[in-house]
């Protein structure tokens, strides 16, 4: 693991200061309705997207930028990989390699999307010149703590940054509904996954709609 994080580091800091086409964060929820093999099938499902070969010629192509949050709790976000653009196909390969490899940042903490919400609107302060801004959201569950989401998406809205939402349902689509209701901006939309074994279709198909030319 520790190879792994210095390579990635060096990769971050080696590279030149480019404009790009998107900076895409990648928060996933890893609240305590989040079990360890779920967690599994979110970052390996994850890697598996962006080594996509669709994907991956985008990526390079735009220069798109990544970063991943793990979020749960008030108190419990973490910028599990900081920015990085997209470059050469090794950068795919490495970022990609990287997320195979996260250890889980939260265990056993709530679901507040709001301040997640808020964590990934403040990072942009750090992010490459990029054309476009989207926060990727995804997660299992509905708020049980936190600030008002919906006041969140309104301040993603004033700052121009689009906000897509990834809803891990068990039954029906209670996940969906609040995605679309509270979370999305009005330019964004909300991908839907039948459970985590659903997860990598989903965020597969989530990324291509987010990074494509045609987006909306």
């Amino acid at each position: 693991m520790m190879f792994w994080r210095s390579v990635f580091i060096a990769l971050c800091l080696a590279q030149p200061a480019q404009a790009c086409r998107t900076a895409l964060i990648l928060a996933m929820d890893v609240s305590q309705s989040v079990d360890p093999g779920e967690y599994r099938l979110q970052i390996d499902g994850l890697a598996a997207a962006l080594r996509d070969p669709e994907i991956s010629e985008i990526l390079v192509r735009d220069e798109v930028a990544l970063s991943v949050i793990q979020w749960s709790g008030v108190d419990a976000q973490e910028v599990s990989l900081d920015w990085t653009q997209m470059i050469s196909p090794s950068h795919v390969q490495l970022f990609a390699s990287a997320v195979e490899r996260l250890p889980r940042a939260f265990v056993m903490s709530n679901t507040a999307p709001a301040e997640a919400m808020n964590k990934a609107l403040r990072h942009f302060d750090r992010a490459p010149d990029c054309t476009r801004r989207i926060i990727d959201m995804s997660g299992d569950g509905t708020p049980n703590a936190g600030g008002e989401v919906r006041q969140m998406r309104r301040a993603a809205e004033r700052a121009g940054v689009t906000v897509n939402g990834l809803a891990i349902e068990g039954l029906g689509r209670a996940i969906t509904n609040f995605y679309q209701r509270s979370v999305i901006t009005a330019d964004g939309f909300v991908e839907t996954a039948r459970g985590h074994r659903d997860y990598a279709r989903a965020i597969r198909r989530k990324i291509l709609r987010e990074i494509s030319s045609l987006f909306g």
